[in-house]
């Protein structure tokens, strides 16, 4: 079993700053349009500010933005991207129920070191007797080896900000749990697969989390802080979606274990369903609403190769869409005026009261334009690359 590092998530939080920076953008994780600065013996920490009390503000150390210690580090076996980001968004969703963004300054995780997830994510053995995933039964049958487990960790930070202080106010851990584990049988061979159980992969879930935050209480910044950890079950390599969260549990007064878990109804779906997903749950309106989006955008501009959307649902309601359309053409003014037709019907047919993110891009892959909305909103932020226009 390999560990890798995916780089391309680490971009994640520098595109989300420098898209805040433009000032309108506010469905982002950090808002910004202003900026608070504090002083901590000879060093200065500022954070981004926030034009909403749905976002947390970012620490920036003496001017620069701290990257996590660990950010993507990974089990090298899962292909689906969605899962990296959607494990990042559903762990900040997961962390405001417990450190509220009004009192609490996200800060990337600094406890973590790349070298001690590297080894907390691999087997157990005699060389590496930190490995949280189990030992390696020698099996190569489905239903008799073995699996790995634990596909991923991420740890996030929330900082509490006193006069000229900026301290840690509690930690979240997040551990991405596989549904199905791809193995070969041999180097280079074909590739199998063990399908995991939510049974399974919750109780493999919880163990672990018991285990990471003992581990984690032995740091001495970590004593005595509230810390969450949350279980994310991974989506399949086939799925055209991410995982999702499937419980937490919060630790405080320095305990070092969990009983408490609650669980969360949190689904992702596909638009237009497909034949697999068409008696999924998601809501039967919210499709209707996609449908009509993307027939009216179809219908205005031909050239266009998909348009698909990403719902995500808690509790059965839906509460962030992410749509997706790849075009054909590439000349900048077709995408001005495609990117400003699409505010207005995105507005006219797309759901209301939920966050919109709608993201166009050319066949090979090129980001063309973005286009936004929060909760709260009801108009559009949208920047054609390299181009911006103001709000619709």
């Amino acid at each position: 079993m390999n560990i890798k590092r995916i780089r391309t998530v680490g971009l994640v939080a520098v595109v989300a700053i420098a898209l805040a920076a433009c000032g309108n953008l506010k469905n982002s994780s950090f808002g910004s349009n202003s900026t608070s600065t504090t002083t901590t013996g000879s060093k200065e920490t500022t954070t981004t500010g926030t034009t909403d009390t749905e976002f947390y503000q970012g620490v920036i150390k003496n001017g620069s933005y701290t990257t996590s210690k660990s950010r993507g580090v990974n089990v090298a076996q899962n292909d689906n991207v969605m899962n990296l980001k959607s494990f990042e968004t559903g762990l900040l969703d997961v962390s405001k129920k417990q450190f509220s963004t009004s009192k609490y300054v996200y800060q990337e995780g600094q406890y973590l070191n790349t070298a001690t997830v590297q080894k907390w994510l691999g087997r157990k053995s005699s060389s590496n007797p930190n490995g949280l995933n189990p030992v390696n039964n020698g099996k190569k049958d489905a239903n008799t080896r073995n699996p790995i487990y634990l596909q991923q960790l991420e740890e996030q930070d929330y900082m509490v900000q006193s006069g000229s202080k900026i301290t840690l106010g509690g930690v979240t851990v997040g551990l991405g749990m596989n549904s199905v584990d791809y193995y070969t049988k041999v180097q280079y061979g074909a590739t199998y697969q063990t399908n995991i159980s939510d049974t399974v992969l919750t109780e493999q879930g919880k163990k672990m989390a018991n285990t990471v935050l003992q581990r984690l209480r032995q740091q001495s910044a970590l004593k005595n802080v509230p810390i969450v950890l949350a279980l994310y079950k991974q989506s399949s390599n086939d799925s055209l979606v991410g995982g999702n969260m499937i419980a937490y549990a919060v630790s405080k007064n320095g305990s070092t274990s969990i009983s408490n878990w609650k669980a969360l109804n949190w689904q992702n779906y596909v638009f237009p369903a497909t034949t697999e997903s068409k008696n999924s749950g998601a809501n039967s309106n919210d499709e209707a609403d996609f449908s009509s989006f993307k027939s009216h955008v179809q219908n205005f501009f031909p050239n266009l190769s998909g348009v698909t959307a990403n719902a995500h649902y808690q509790d059965k309601s839906l509460s962030k869409l992410s749509v997706n359309i790849t075009t054909k053409f590439y000349s900048e003014t077709e995408i001005i005026s495609f990117t400003q037709y699409l505010a207005t019907a995105a507005k006219r047919y797309l759901p209301s009261g939920v966050p919109v993110e709608i993201t166009v891009k050319s066949a090979n892959g090129t980001v063309q334009s973005f286009l936004a909305r929060t909760a709260k909103g009801s108009s559009y932020y949208t920047h054609v690359f390299s181009r911006a226009i103001t709000n619709s």
